[in-house]
């Protein structure tokens, strides 16, 4: 693949709802710019972009994929990315580095969530966006009403550049707004014809309106055009192209990816009015303190921003980046600054899918890959030793849904440490933990398949097989009133005994208040060097758990008196006294369970404002407020115990059909209504 200028550059991400053809798309360009020799199919596990393991088998996309192609002079980078929700991380790692998103849609089920969800974000990133509606050869296909979506949706920035000629079984051509040129299709090359004579009323007045919303865009063009002076194609695509780099018009193509009918029209436009990195904003760079722009210019110094991590047990590391500035040739160092050290960059790879081919150089604005890098990781950048400049790296959303696991043998528990370690390098939304409280090993990702997917992948690239089961809520027990109690620990078996006498007080303290020990023992009815012992039983006793066996907190215990043997007393003894004495002291101090309590912040579509705050009440959950997020949604908090709450993530996808998001963060504990407590199971204490 021979070098290209950044003005000859484009970086794609093609996003949208799990099954709307993304990846079929990719296929279709591909095969029509003659990069591969037969149009793979999603169902037959043959094409390009989904090449996983686990993707053959689930016959989905599960994480990014890069896929170059030559058109018309221009090297265009297709970024094809999973479309369903529990993969976003990918969608977020497409976004850094595109430079325009084409929205996948199909013309049979409409604009779906994830649509809406990744237009969000590429709406806070300012990416230029267009739209491709697909499918319009199938059954109930409808171009019309998915462009009225279209602009109910994302507003009246939607700009149809073309009309399908027929749909269903009848689809066989495109017409073209702008040239008022028909193109038809029949297994090969389209043919340019004149608009059928059945739809051209309607394409000369879509025509006429696109050709009015273009020219308003331009003083110079809307006062030609009020005189009566049409402006020429190359005209209205400068102004149009403008458009679509500010991000304020978003064209809107159609096709069929798997017919192929209208991709290669795609491919036009995307080079034709497409951006390239020359035309985007300049990215923001940490220099020190200060922030600085840096302009994708091939002869200055060399910056990369890696995106994208993928391991391999037996290759390693390869590492997916993006020239921000200057020109990156093989065997080049550069130096990580988030650990400080020089990398040096082998052989450079152009992926496409898996296939990797080699490349000499990459210029700025393109993207490539890299193997064996020993220190960087995804969201590192890379620049020269002279220019210590930071790019920000990409924070990965917050884990939603968390499956606790255990290795399956001794053997899959030594390789446990390092797999998730590499495994985590690939993903960052995937965080590994370990309860304190409960001794779990958690797993925390975006979603089942997410975990799943971890689990599989641990299994399929490091052969660590791992048996997942319920995740435990850290509950615990306090008391709610004073009481006092003799512990005594009596043993005599011959020889030294055993002998302690402890008299403790338990009362209650403030909620967060942990424990507290006070000596108040007078006259010496326990030696000084006792003392600690004794708090050591309380502590462990505390710790082994009440009634319920959940660990017991915010407790003050006073040793106010005792007796001692001047003989048989030991540490032990009173080690002993201590926690026998805690423990009875407990019982009558009116102990209750404690649960964790979340606060859980939703943001929803407004019409689903009641059905959300309904099911909150239900999971026992205050709600402490609403609040309006732009026009369109509202955002509920409330406090919900933590038990209820840990599946929400399922919960309030079904609940919304994955339109909700949200948060949790651990607020406080508060006491456990006495009606479940019997519920509970005691912990097996690790």
């Amino acid at each position: 693949m021979q070098d290209y200028p950044p003005a000859k550059i484009r970086t794609v991400a093609l996003l949208g709802h799990g099954g709307a053809g993304k990846t079929s798309l990719a296929e279709a360009l591909l095969h029509g710019a003659g990069a591969i020799s037969r149009l793979g199919r999603v169902e037959d596990g043959t094409t390009v972009c989904d090449h996983e393991p686990e993707e053959l088998d689930r016959r989905m996309s599960l994480s990014l994929a890069l896929a170059p192609l030559e058109v018309d002079g221009c090297k265009i980078n297709l970024v094809d990315t999973p479309g369903y929700a529990d993969f976003i991380v990918d969608v977020h790692a497409a976004l850094e580095v595109a430079d325009l998103a084409v929205f996948v849609v199909s013309a049979v089920e409409g604009v779906e969530v994830q649509t809406e969800v990744t237009w969000r974000l590429a709406a806070e990133r300012g990416v230029p966006r267009m739209v491709f509606v697909n499918k319009l050869d199938r059954d109930r296909a409808s171009f019309e009403r998915t462009l009225e979506q279209l602009r109910s949706t994302f507003g009246s920035g939607i700009a149809p550049l073309e009309l399908p000629i027929g749909e269903g079984t009848e689809f066989r051509g495109i017409a073209d707004l702008l040239t008022d040129t028909a193109y038809l299709y029949d297994g090969g090359t389209p043919v340019t014809t004149e608009i059928p004579d059945e739809m051209e009323a309607l394409e000369h007045q879509v025509h006429d309106n696109l050709i009015e919303g273009i020219v308003e865009a331009d003083d110079g063009l809307l006062e030609r055009y009020l005189e009566g002076d049409t402006p020429s194609f190359e005209e209205l695509e400068g102004v149009l192209a403008k458009g679509v780099a500010e991000a304020s018009v978003f064209p809107v193509v159609c096709g069929a990816a798997t017919v192929p009918i209208g991709v290669d029209r795609l491919a036009s436009f995307i080079c034709e009015i497409g951006p390239s990195p020359l035309e985007r904003p300049h990215r923001r760079v940490s220099a020190g303190e200060v922030d600085v722009e840096v302009a994708p210019d091939p002869d200055a110094d060399p910056l990369a921003y890696v995106f994208k991590t993928i391991t391999d047990p037996y290759v390693g590391h390869l590492s997916l980046f993006k020239v921000l500035s200057g020109t990156i040739s093989a065997d080049d160092h550069l130096r990580n600054p988030r650990t400080g050290t020089d990398e040096r960059l082998h052989s450079l790879f152009s992926l496409r899918g898996k296939e990797q081919l080699e490349v000499g150089r990459v210029v700025a604005g393109d993207v490539a890959a890299v193997a064996k890098l020993g220190h960087t990781l995804t969201g590192d950048t890379l620049a020269p030793r002279t220019m210590p400049v930071v790019v920000a790296p990409l924070e990965p959303p917050e884990p939603v849904l968390a499956v606790a696991v255990r290795p399956r043998t001794q053997a899959d528990d030594d390789k446990l440490a390092r797999a998730l370690h590499r495994l985590g390098e690939e993903d960052p939304a995937l965080r590994v933990r370990r309860d304190p409280e409960t001794h779990q090993l958690l797993l925390l990702g975006m979603g089942e398949a997410h975990l799943q997917l971890s689990l599989d992948r641990l299994r399929r690239k490091f052969g660590v097989e791992l048996d997942t089961e319920d995740v435990k809520v850290a509950y615990r027990e306090t008391i709610t009133v004073p009481a006092e109690a003799e512990g005594k620990y009596k043993k005599q078996s011959g020889g030294h005994g055993q002998f302690g006498i402890a008299d403790l007080r338990v009362e209650p303290l403030p909620r967060g208040g942990g424990f507290e020990f006070v000596d108040a023992v007078v006259g010496g009815a326990i030696p000084r060097q006792f003392i600690p012992a004794v708090e050591h039983g309380v502590r462990e006793a505390m710790a082994q758990g009440g009634a319920h066996g959940f660990p017991v907190v915010d407790v003050k215990v006073t040793c106010f008196d005792g007796k001692y043997h001047s003989v048989d007393s030991s540490e032990m003894s009173f080690k002993m006294a201590g926690s026998l004495g805690f423990r009875e002291a407990l019982a009558k101090a009116e102990p209750v369970v404690l649960e964790p309590v979340s606060l859980v912040v939703v943001t929803v579509p407004n019409e689903q404002l009641g059905d959300v705050m309904g099911d909150l009440n239900a999971r026992r959950g205050r709600v402490q407020g609403t609040e309006p997020v732009g026009e369109a949604e509202q955002e509920v908090t409330a406090m919900v115990p933590t038990s209820e709450v840990l599946r929400y993530a399922i919960d309030l996808r079904s609940l919304t059909g994955g339109r909700g998001r949200f948060r949790t963060t651990h607020d406080h504990y508060d006491v456990m209504p006495a009606h479940l407590v019997e519920r509970l199971k005691a912990p097996a204490h690790a």
